[in-house]
């Protein structure tokens, strides 16, 4: 915890104590409404205690203060299950198929079938989701998801044909397509805009934990069991428990604007993106990382022909990541929201960029396994922030397809970022393939705070604090 916390304070580059005393109250405490003042909408996100601190005080800083919203606390433990039975099911997926047909063809098969329904579908599910009633199109992709896996365990536990089994795949790609842009755009209608930042933290924590802990979990399971079909039904159950939780929330409404169809919808939220160049140049920026710094996808060649530690080092290395995530978002919801953030993403990315390079030329299994912590700890600061821009800066009306686009360019570079890495191993060898990515990624840090130099100017993740006067110059420029 302490190496977290003085990587923390570098490169977030926090005010000391003092200078956060001075700050003024951003929403100061407002007095109680009197018979002519106009009091809360029932749709309004609403603490369950009064005594609740002001957000904006840095001396007094609550990091559970989102979690005072019942709504958004049923969001957070819906999404913290069905993340872990996500985990699992992928899991028992890669062991159900293997152990059946023997063949690394067949799980390459599993990443296809997922990948196909995300591509053909997640611009118009953020067209739907920005049309219709979010927790109506999330609860609607649970039960796509519930189908999925019922499916697979039927599938398993009759040891039907395994082309079933990639059918019930495509169905569970088809639920994911769906669910991202619903999930995104839904959680900001749960809190008042200044605990967006707050929010952001807590959900990446969360999806941190159930990294860990869900793929641990899912082989224990298939290990006591010597099934897959029971890591199957949890992952049902998961999503089952999601839908109910989230089922009773009353999320703010949101406006929907005129009706147009789905092609003129997804151009709408193209031309905002295109406009807005910050949320372009953060969303360009994590994408060429994520693509340029796949160094994950050979580690397995690391831990059996470089450190020569085996599968049990292979399952550190892997886990490591998202350790380090995991911790640096704890850290980060226990801090007040960043101060400087446009800085603080381009030097987390920068530092993501030296620890690639870092890994890719030690001998060492212990410093392997620093290097590849601070690779899960950078990419957190990354997220948090990227994720809060995205929410704060982002229309209402819009977020459903902006969040669908910065989803498919995300999902996108990961799969091609390991076919990258491979594909340039292949040629010049493991080290060279992570070194030549790790300096890539510091390269298109410097290119964005070239051509994009409002990003350096970022400084609060407050959204009253937060100028980005591109964003009114074409809100009523985009077509909902």
């Amino acid at each position: 915890m302490f190496l977290v916390d003085v990587i923390v304070k570098i490169q977030l580059r926090l005010n000391d104590k003092s200078r956060e005393g001075q700050r003024l109250p951003i929403f100061p405490r407002v007095p109680r409404a009197t018979s002519h003042e106009p009091r809360a909408t029932r749709h309004e996100p609403r603490a369950t205690k009064d005594e609740a601190p002001i957000p904006g005080h840095s001396n007094n800083h609550d990091s559970y203060a989102v979690l005072r919203y019942p709504d958004f606390k049923r969001f957070l433990i819906g999404n913290l299950i069905v993340t872990l039975g996500s985990q699992m099911q992928t899991v028992a997926v890669g062991w159900d198929l293997y152990e059946r047909t023997g063949s690394a063809l067949a799980l390459g098969g599993v990443g296809l079938a997922q990948v196909l329904p995300v591509f053909a579908l997640t611009l118009p599910a953020g067209h739907f989701a920005d049309r219709f009633p979010r927790k109506r199109v999330l609860i609607a992709s649970q039960a796509l998801m519930i189908a999925s896996s019922l499916g697979l365990a039927l599938t398993s536990a009759t040891r039907a044909s395994v082309v079933l089994m990639y059918a019930f795949l495509l169905l569970q790609g088809v639920g994911r397509a769906f669910q991202a842009p619903a999930k995104d755009s839904l959680a900001p209608q749960l809190l008042p805009p200044e605990m967006l930042p707050q929010g952001a933290t807590w959900r990446s924590t969360v999806f941190q934990l159930a990294s860990v802990v869900g793929p641990g979990v899912g082989g224990l399971v298939i290990g006591l069991t010597r099934q897959a079909w029971p890591a199957y039904v949890l992952a049902a159950a998961g999503a089952l428990i999601f839908s109910v939780l989230i089922a009773p929330v009353q999320p703010r409404e949101h406006a929907r604007g005129a009706r147009a169809g789905i092609r003129e919808t997804i151009l709408g939220g193209i031309r905002f993106l295109r406009h807005t160049r910050v949320l372009l140049a953060i969303i360009t920026l994590d994408m060429f990382a994520v693509l340029l710094g796949g160094a994950t996808a050979l580690l397995p060649i690391y831990a059996k022909d470089i450190l020569h530690v085996g599968p049990a080092g292979l399952g550190w290395m892997l886990a490591a990541p998202s350790v380090g995530a995991l911790l640096m978002a704890f850290a980060l919801t226990h801090r007040p929201p960043l101060n400087n953030a446009g800085k603080t993403l381009l030097w987390a990315v920068t530092g993501f960029g030296v620890a690639t390079i870092l890994f890719g030329i030690s001998r060492s299994f212990a410093f392997s396994l620093t290097m590849l912590s601070l690779l899960g700890a950078f990419d957190s600061v990354s997220v948090v922030i990227r994720s809060t821009l995205l929410q704060v800066l982002t229309p209402d009306e819009l977020r459903g397809r902006v969040a669908a686009i910065n989803s498919l360019f995300i999902g996108t570079s990961n799969e091609l970022g390991e076919f990258e890495s491979g594909t340039l191993a292949a040629f010049v060898g493991p080290v060279v393939a992570v070194v030549i990515g790790g300096i890539g990624t510091i390269v298109s840090v410097l290119m964005v705070a070239r051509i994009w130099p409002e990003v350096r100017a970022i400084r609060s993740l407050r959204p009253v604090e937060l100028d980005v006067p591109v964003v009114a110059d074409v809100r009523d420029g985009v077509s909902p």
